[in-house]
């Protein structure tokens, strides 16, 4: 879907594109990517690039036409492998035309242009629009981190109740998608320290660029901190689970020794030998009496180590 954008004053749609207005690209049809190439001469190859979505954070040039690609924060659904990850935000950009293209609809962009109409002002032009976009993504890094938080510290206050499969595969989710933002932050970082030497800045842009490396860098110490707690729990979750573990044999060992001995009589008896005792009127409670004084014997001593 193509939305066009008045960004002179506040920030306004329009029903059709005309010079140095925003177009937001968001999932676009092959008839999109047609006008886009065809009727704004789009150079193709940029938006294939857009399209994979593994693609890294770079900069690109190509007859005028200028490629950024920005790696952003997506949610997936609840139940995804990884709930949190990373997407590629095209922007193309020349002296007429200001395009994003992105394949995923993401609240960020809701967010984005929700604060821009809010603010009512407008951006003062392209380069100005570029750094407003990294600004969001590294606040959405942060947001997204939060969320994270509140799932690792609710993990750490379950650490006393039984431990399950899914515990520790909502965790390793929790790992990945730190993976995939710490990556993306590193990726942005290092593209914004290309642009501003690329991009003609201005005062008010080097005051955006400085507002950006500050959120960036707390997105991406958040994201370290956030890594290593993790990792603690994790290491935690499975101590326990061996501590468990170790436990339960003991149990299990302590039931073994508890029921040999009556066992043995039982086996011995079973023998169809002659051994004098079946002559003797108290030879079989005497038996069972002693087999019962050895079992609470090894209950006693079990109890005391704590293995029982």
């Amino acid at each position: 879907m193509l939305t066009y954008w008045n960004y002179n004053r506040g920030l306004r749609t329009q029903d059709e594109w005309s010079p140095n207005c925003w177009i937001q690209a968001t999932g676009p049809t092959p008839e999109d990517e047609e006008y886009l190439t065809q009727t704004l001469k789009v150079p193709d190859y940029f938006l294939d690039d857009i399209r994979d979505k593994d693609e890294r954070a770079r900069y690109d040039y190509d007859e005028g036409w200028m490629l950024i690609i920005l790696r952003i924060p997506y949610q997936k659904e609840e139940q995804s492998r990884t709930p949190h990850t990373t997407i590629p935000m095209g922007l193309i950009l020349n002296k007429d035309i200001c395009l994003t293209v992105c394949h995923f609809e993401t609240n960020m962009m809701l967010d984005f242009v929700s604060y821009q109409q809010k603010r009512n002002l407008g951006f003062t032009d392209s380069v100005d629009f570029v750094f407003r976009l990294f600004l969001s993504s590294a606040v959405w890094y942060l947001k997204r981190l939060k969320q994270i938080s509140t799932i690792i510290d609710a993990a750490k206050r379950d650490l006393d109740r039984p431990i399950n499969n899914a515990d520790l595969i909502n965790l390793s989710r929790l790992q990945d998608s730190l993976t995939y933002f710490a990556t993306s932050i590193r990726g942005n970082e290092m593209l914004l320290s290309k642009l501003k030497f690329k991009l003609p800045v201005d005062e008010l842009d080097a005051d955006m660029i400085e507002d950006v490396n500050i959120e960036m860098s707390q997105a991406r110490e958040t994201t370290n901190i956030y890594t290593n707690i993790l990792e603690s729990t994790i290491d935690t979750y499975a101590a326990i689970i061996n501590n468990n573990m170790s436990q339960t044999m003991k149990t299990m060992t302590s039931v073994s020794i508890i029921l040999m001995f009556p066992t043995l009589i039982a086996s011995i008896y079973g023998m169809n030998l002659i051994n004098g005792m079946e002559h003797w009127v108290w030879g079989f409670p005497l038996t069972i009496g002693a087999s019962i004084f050895v079992t609470w014997l090894f209950i006693w001593y079990f109890r005391r180590i704590n293995w029982i």
